[in-house]
């Protein structure tokens, strides 16, 4: 293995360590918990080394959130895969994403909620965040019929994540959660 080679790869592991102690304090402390000092702390690294790998706080959070959209993308293709019809598998893809959010929510709000500097609804966007998205339109492509897939699609999301922000934060009833996301995934389905 060359210098160059090792270097490389040490840089990225690195990276990947800045990455998921962050995730990790995200998730355990919430957002205001993530610093340069902490991160820093956490990975026995000085606070130049943070920067060598990423410009500021914001960086750090893009990368975050691209993890959580890498993840949510594997978690849908599951849900999606598994199905045995269309709309069952518009309804394990719903029921995916609620789960995913209700079950990481400060990951949820990093990629959904905090502004990152990450392209959405772009060809720009990022290969996890348009693989998440992908899973989303690939459970309505087979009930689209003549709709714009890709409007449906974004009315979709929007709607999954108008439901779970406003349960979230106790603007809609937590009890009655299941019953609306069922109502939901059923106007969609037909």
């Amino acid at each position: 293995m060359s210098i160059q080679t090792r270097r490389e790869r040490e840089r990225a592991e690195r990276e990947r360590l800045i990455v998921t102690a962050a995730r990790e304090l995200l998730e355990s402390e919430g957002w205001d918990a993530v610093t340069t000092r902490r991160l820093a702390e956490e990975i026995e690294y000085s606070q130049p080394v943070l920067y060598s790998h990423f410009k500021n706080k914001g960086a750090i959070m893009a990368a975050v959130a691209m993890e959580g959209f890498a993840a949510m993308a594997a978690e849908l293709r599951e849900a999606r895969t598994s199905a045995s019809d269309p709309r069952q598998a518009l309804a394990a893809v719903g029921t995916a994403y609620a789960a995913f959010a209700e079950r990481r929510p400060a990951l949820y709000d990093a990629m959904f909620t905090h502004p990152v500097d990450l392209p959405f609804a772009s060809p720009q966007a990022p290969p996890a965040l348009q693989q998440a998205f992908g899973e989303l339109r690939e459970a309505l492509r087979p009930l689209a019929r003549n709709d714009d897939l890709e409007t449906l699609t974004e009315t979709f999301w929007s709607a999954l994540h108008g439901l779970l922000t406003l349960m979230r934060n106790g603007r809609l009833r937590h009890p009655d959660h299941r019953r609306r996301l069922a109502l939901l995934l059923s106007r969609f389905s037909h």
